[in-house]
């Protein structure tokens, strides 16, 4: 069990919400003074603020630059949206002075200006220059990106290579040289005075396997693992380093504990369990989507462009909303009236409430037959429909043939294939009329149950969309709403208001659906939209634009190289079928497959969850290494607490390596700490995760000069440098004097990091019709000048204006009227929407044996085994169930920002009244929160908009790193400051799996994402 310390390190609650009220009136006559900058400002309107960046005289539309300061147009990664923004600059002083918004850019601007509009005139347009201009073309930045610029300067960054000293954990650190830090890492020996630890040379060893008995977990190299957070435009370097050059198959990002069962859902949709590919509403043309586990503004990547759009739409058009989800927040607009409302629903149940409206719409014809009918895309295109699913195909459910669960094929019935059996040439079955057929170009019957002879007999057989309505139908509308907790009227209502729109609905999800039923939730809610029909449909959901791609481009090649190696074996997080292991082939040959010694995920990708619960049991096998690149899984995934002391043992991880500007949890257990650029310090090209219909692709680079210590040849330390030193002095093949092949096939080199990252500059320009050559007053105007010299010293004479065009409008973006074509998305998904999902419905779970649904259903939380979370956790004795949820200020990395203190101090217990009264409770009690994972003391606010039985902790506080411990740097302490560790942090309450007997945190069975949301609990009041 773990504790945690007091939420409001002795400040009230309730004192603080009365001292506000007093205190307001006060401080409106203080701001018509002045008085907020000072008891004398410089200015009575604007204070002390800097000067502005341009003017623009009224009387003749001269743009006057001001000389002290740059105006550059870039990215912002105070979140995982990666907004562009524009970055005012102090030029003496080498600071960022504040962050508006990029007006070229979709993330910040609605309408957004044409590409081709000259960097002058985007600085009128935002000035609202022109006639009757008004607000179009006003770009900003959010609170957070604007506050966030403090981590730049904040006095607890790390700017050199940090060794520990004394055991892991300790907070005791020294310097060393950039020099030191990569022979030790790369060459090993007694680094700490412990034992030997094995260097990244010798660990690089594509021979000799892991395990002699398991040839499939592949070679000695894939003991090195490499953890990134997200991608924020710089993970092609990393992959390239660890996959292709150090040849270890273990990288993967934070999906898994962020949003991974939402993502799975909905691969499992799209047909694509590793990509996990996804689509958003369409923002602009629909007429009502339907939000569930998150809300715009708040959740659910892009935050500020789907906030900016559904409150455009909710003033002006004839948009509705429903945001379904425990909390009530910022979403629900009350002068809005119906155009927007709120549904609570009991955390972890949204697959109840997809499902009743199935049940709903299976029972009164309300899905779309018209789309449904088409079994392929040449029978979707001659219908006129813009995509098209599997629902009229056959699958095989009789339980004992060996193909159970799997699609009829051509090759089954004996008919005439293109190739191998169950390859691409081998057609999928529909009902016909004289017996299965293969698809064709016409319609087919959507629903269809029966008995066909095959080659090996007779089997039984049901269309997709029979096996989904089977499901949909085999609870009533009344149980649903037991389990969810939404009266039937209102299920009635959502599902009736959902599907009279026409194609112009939409339903969208994300990380509120990491709860123990998360993948078949996601699954559930987003084959609604796949009933409609509405894909690619304009009011419907749309897939991401695409992008402009930095690695593979028509100038030079960043995605392969000479020597490139394959990686081998199987993945640490056994996201591979259990069947394919040495182990399953043991147990089998004693005539007990299953269970296995613990879960595995073929239908996932990597998972950082379950590399900690390898690692720590050596199963599949161990680690002896692991980077992690600006990752904090320590902090991040819910239950890890009860893991940490393990990871601190160097006899069961012998080396770990952090590359991060600040010493946050995770960090704070290894054995060096990189550091690393932040923010508007570094280079990146990013592609929004969806929700833009046009190609988008943003520019991150150096608008200031990078404060982190330099190497012996001058470059700043980061991540980029350290691999490309560490490949070096390794030999490793793509880094080096000949690492990049260009067009011609001559070879350039990759020593720096602007090596890499202009060459991708010049793909991203070049692709298609490529960009225009940055005139010298472009560089000017956009500060782009301050990185000429290193445009011109490595790039082609033809090719620096062209990257710099890019760099002064911060990434490259299709035109706003590429976004359709007639009424359907001018950028599709072309390939089928999966009612039933093969892969899902065909495999066994390693830990039981048995097989899941593969089509979306209603399952109740369980844990590894099958066994019903609410068997070993009774409602009776854990009645509450605990909730996260997002600010939309605050995140986990963003605490630093002193300014986002100052608006959100803290984050209290929230609860409903319900609750409060069943408990005594009332707002500033002190509270003891339980679960079968650990508890935590806190002080309760209560507020009307909590579920009944819910208790609900807002994310991004609690912390007991990030500057809120002391920590000694060659021994001088930095003393911890209170305030950063403010709060509490819900993952503490996260719970190991009891059913595992290799400890493991509690993941959903099939995405195997962590579990933080319907956490069983209990409450009491403390004193």
């Amino acid at each position: 069990m773990t504790k945690r310390r007091d939420i409001l390190k002795g400040a009230a609650a309730a004192g603080g919400l009365a001292s506000f009220a007093v205190g307001y009136a006060p401080t409106l006559g203080k701001i018509a003074k002045g008085h907020w900058s000072g008891d004398k400002p410089e200015r009575n309107i604007t204070g002390n603020a800097p000067e502005p960046e341009y003017s623009i005289d009224p009387e003749t539309g001269e743009l006057k630059l001001n000389p002290d300061q740059a105006l550059s147009y870039t990215m912002c990664i105070g979140c995982t949206t990666m907004c562009g923004v524009r970055v005012k600059v102090d030029k003496k002083n080498n600071q960022v002075l504040r962050v508006a918004g990029n007006p070229y850019s979709p993330l910040s601007t609605d309408p957004f200006l044409p590409y081709d509009t000259p960097l002058r005139e985007s600085y009128r347009a935002m000035a609202q220059a022109g006639a009757k201009d008004g607000l179009q073309f006003r770009s900003t930045a959010c609170g957070r990106g604007n506050a966030v610029l403090q981590q730049l300067t904040n006095p607890r960054r790390v700017l050199q290579p940090l060794k520990r000293v004394g055991p892991r954990g300790s907070g005791k650190w020294q310097t060393i040289s950039f020099e030191q830090l990569v022979e030790e890492v790369v060459e090993g020996g007694d680094l700490f005075g412990e034992g030997r630890v094995a260097g990244l040379r010798e660990i690089r060893d594509l021979q000799t396997p892991i395990d002699p008995e398991a040839p499939e977990l592949g070679p000695r190299a894939n003991r090195l693992a490499m953890l990134s957070s997200v991608n924020d435009g710089r993970d092609v370097l990393p992959i390239r380093w660890l996959k292709q050059a150090f040849g270890s198959t273990n990288y993967a990002r934070h999906g898994s504990y962020c949003g991974g069962s939402y993502r799975s859902g909905s691969g499992a949709m799209f047909g694509d369990h590793k990509a996990m590919p996804h689509a958003k509403p369409d923002f602009h043309e629909a007429e009502f989507i339907l939000f569930v586990g998150t809300a715009p503004g708040n959740a659910g990547n892009p935050f500020k462009r789907i906030g900016t759009l559904i409150a455009h739409a909710r003033s002006d058009g004839n948009q509705k909303y429903v945001v379904v989800d425990p909390v009530l927040n910022n979403a629900q607009s009350g002068p809005s009236g119906d155009s927007s409302r709120w549904v609570p629903i009991k955390p972890g149940t949204d697959g109840a409430l997809a499902m009743a409206m199935m049940n709903w719409m299976f029972s009164h014809d309300r899905i779309n037959f018209h789309y449904l009918t088409n079994p392929s895309a040449t029978a979707a295109q001659a219908a006129g429909e813009s995509s098209w699913s599997n629902a009229t195909h056959l699958v095989i459910v009789d339980e004992d043939h060996p193909r159970s669960g799997r699609f009829l094929r051509a090759s089954d019935m004996g008919l005439a294939i293109d190739g191998e059996a169950y390859g691409d040439g081998d057609p999928y079955m529909v009902a016909g009329k004289g017996g299965p057929a293969p698809v064709g170009d016409i319609a087919a019957p959507l629903f269809y149950e029966g008995q066909v002879e095959t080659l090996n007999g007779t089997v039984q057989v049901k269309t997709a969309l029979t096996l989904l309505r089977e499901e949909a139908l085999s609870k009533t509308l009344e149980e649903y709403s037991t389990d969810c907790g939404i009266p039937v009227s209102k299920l009635v209502w959502l599902a009736d208001e959902f599907t009279s729109h026409g194609r112009k609905a939409a339903v969208s999800s994300h990380g509120g659906m990491m709860s123990g039923s998360g993948f078949y939730n996601a699954y559930s809610l987003m084959m609604l939209n796949t009933l409609i029909g509405n894909l690619n449909c304009k009011g419907g959901t749309l897939y991401a634009g695409g992008w402009f791609p930095d690695n593979k481009g028509p100038a030079y090649n960043l995605a392969s190289f000479p020597g490139a190696v394959k990686p081998k074996g199987f993945p640490l997080g056994r996201n591979v079928p259990y069947e394919k292991s040495s182990e399953f082939k043991a147990k089998k040959a004693a005539g007990k497959p299953y269970p296995a010694d613990g879960p595995w995920y073929p239908n996932a990708p990597g998972l950082a969850t379950e590399w900690f619960s390898s690692i720590v049991n050596g199963y599949p096998y161990g680690l002896e290494a692991l980077i992690l690149r600006n990752a904090n899984p320590v902090y991040g995934i819910p239950g890890m607490a009860h893991l940490v002391d393990k990871l601190k043992d160097p006899s069961v991880l012998p080396l770990i390596i952090s590359i991060d500007p600040f010493i946050n949890e995770s960090s704070a257990i290894a054995d060096y700490i990189v550091p690393d650029s932040v923010m508007y310090e570094s280079w990146g090209f990013a592609k929004p995760w969806n929700g833009v219909p046009t190609k988008v692709t943003t520019a991150r680079w150096p608008v200031v000069e990078p404060r982190m210590a330099r190497n012996a040849e001058g470059v700043p330390i980061d991540v980029d440098m350290f691999l490309i030193a560490t490949a070096k002095r390794m030999g490793l093949p793509g880094f080096g004097d000949e690492a990049i092949a260009d067009a011609d096939g001559a070879m350039h080199p990759l020593n720096r990091p602007e090596d890499w990252y202009l060459r991708g500059a010049v793909n991203v320009a070049t692709q298609g019709t490529p960009v225009s050559d940055a005139s010298d007053d472009d560089l000017a105007v956009s500060g782009v000048a301050r990185i000429r010299p290193q445009l011109e010293a490595v790039l082609k004479p033809d090719e620096w204006r062209k990257a710099a065009t890019v760099f002064a409008k911060g990434g490259r973006y299709e035109d706003m009227d590429q976004s359709y074509k007639g009424d359907s998305a001018r950028h599709t998904f072309d390939k089928p929407m999966l009612v039933y999902n093969e892969n899902i419905g065909s495999f066994r779970r390693a830990t039981n044996g048995k097989r899941m649904p593969g089509t979306p259903a209603w399952l109740p939380a369980e844990f590894a085994d099958g066994t019903p979370v609410s068997e070993v956790y009774p409602e009776s004795e854990w009645p509450l169930r605990v909730i996260s949820f997002k600010s939309p200020l605050q995140n986990s990395y963003s605490v630093g920002a002193k300014a986002l203190l100052r608006i959100m101090a803290t984050n209290p217990v929230i609860l409903g009244k319900d609750v409060a009264e069943a408990e005594g409770l009332a707002t500033g009690d002190r509270v003891r929160l339980s679960t079968p994972g650990g508890s935590l003391e806190s002080v309760v606010v209560v507020r009307e908009g909590v579920a009944p039985g819910t208790v609900a902790i807002e994310h991004g506080f609690g912390h007991r790193s990030f500057g809120a411990a002391d920590i000694t740097i060659d021994e001088e302490t930095w003393v911890a400051d209170e305030r950063l560790g403010s709060g509490v942090c819900q993952n503490d309450l996260g719970m190991l799996d009891p059913t595992r007997d290799k400890a493991g945190v509690w993941v959903d069975p099939v995405s195997g994402a962590a579990v933080r949301q319907g956490l069983p609990a209990r409450l009491e009041k403390i004193a």
